[in-house]
């Protein structure tokens, strides 16, 4: 049985200001081999690079808000692909300044980029679909920080039905019947008598789901967006002995994360986006696996894999 690709590859884990071990936010998703990249913080084309990413297949970009941390690299890195020979279209999702920012760039740089690029302006009240093709699709979600930010939430599509092709053979089933078993429907054999598609098929692995939730502060009615996915990035700026701070500025703490994974059903949870205050993150981990035990650090070069579930 054939599995489609599903993982993360952690780009940076800074929030507002970079330190000589963390940058600041960036991750790209391979899901089914499309490559799609969520924020763009300062130095991201250094860790595409640095980490061997194709970065001229990323064809869609995400862009959380308008934050510095989030998308002071992009920039550099449309020019970099166009300085490479680009051709193929991009398109950006993000706030609807986005576009007026880069097009101010790009004017007074005197910059023409050889490829074309489709801005998709999101808005940050409603859960919505951005995009799909035949095997994903991709939601922003409302998230309550101190400028309008969405979140994104990345689903794999039902799988087709496997078909059992020895069964085929046993009971007189012609291959021209797999495209319908595929659908779900039931097939006729060479005698024209209807077999059901139980009795040809198993099960797809279910379809694997990532929430990625940028800055934000800690409200519940979150979990309603994102709830049961497999892997859910909830930002966790600071620990509990600062949850006032965390209030203040509109993000969450490691604990206020953890809850937020137990309170959506999430199987895994990952924490990122800590202040440069902290240096030793295993404090983060400490804080948060008490109360949902399935966490881990996103941290520059990890690579997390969503493994199928049958």
């Amino acid at each position: 049985m054939a599995v489609q690709t599903f993982q993360l590859l952690i780009l940076g884990s800074s929030a507002a200001t970079p330190t000589v071990k963390r940058n600041p936010t960036a991750q790209l998703l391979n899901i089914a081999e499309r490559l799609f990249l969520i924020d763009c913080g300062e130095a991201t084309q250094i860790q595409l690079r640095k980490y061997k990413a194709r970065f001229q297949n990323i064809n869609h970009i995400f862009i959380s808000h308008l934050h510095g941390d989030h998308f002071f690299g992009l920039p550099g890195f449309l020019a970099s692909m166009h300085l490479l020979g680009r051709k193929n279209e991009l398109t950006i999702f993000g706030p609807p300044s986005l576009k007026e920012i880069i097009q101010l760039i790009h004017k007074h740089s005197d910059t023409y980029l050889s490829y074309p690029i489709t801005y998709i302006d999101t808005q940050h009240k409603t859960k919505e679909l951005l995009w799909e093709d035949e095997k994903v699709e991709v939601y922003s979600i409302p998230l309550q920080h101190r400028i309008n930010t969405t979140g994104f939430l990345f689903k794999e599509k039902p799988l087709p039905r496997n078909v059992d092709k020895y069964k085929l053979e046993k009971l007189n089933v012609s291959i021209a019947e797999i495209h319908k078993l595929k659908l779900g429907m039931d097939a006729i054999d060479e005698n024209g008598h209807i077999i059901k598609n139980e009795e040809l098929t198993y099960p797809p692995a279910k379809p694997r789901s990532y929430a990625y939730c940028s800055d934000t502060r800690f409200f519940e009615a979150l979990a309603n967006d994102i709830q049961s996915v497999d892997l859910l990035y909830h930002e966790s700026t600071f620990l509990n002995e600062m949850k006032q701070r965390a209030n203040v500025t509109f993000h969450s703490t490691a604990s206020q994360a953890a809850h937020m994974a137990k309170l959506c059903g999430a199987k895994k949870l990952l924490l990122g986006h800590y202040s440069a205050r902290y240096d030793d993150l295993s404090e983060f981990l400490m804080e948060a696996q008490p109360i949902f035990n399935n966490t881990d650090l996103a941290i520059e070069g990890t690579l997390f894999q969503v493994e199928p579930i049958i």
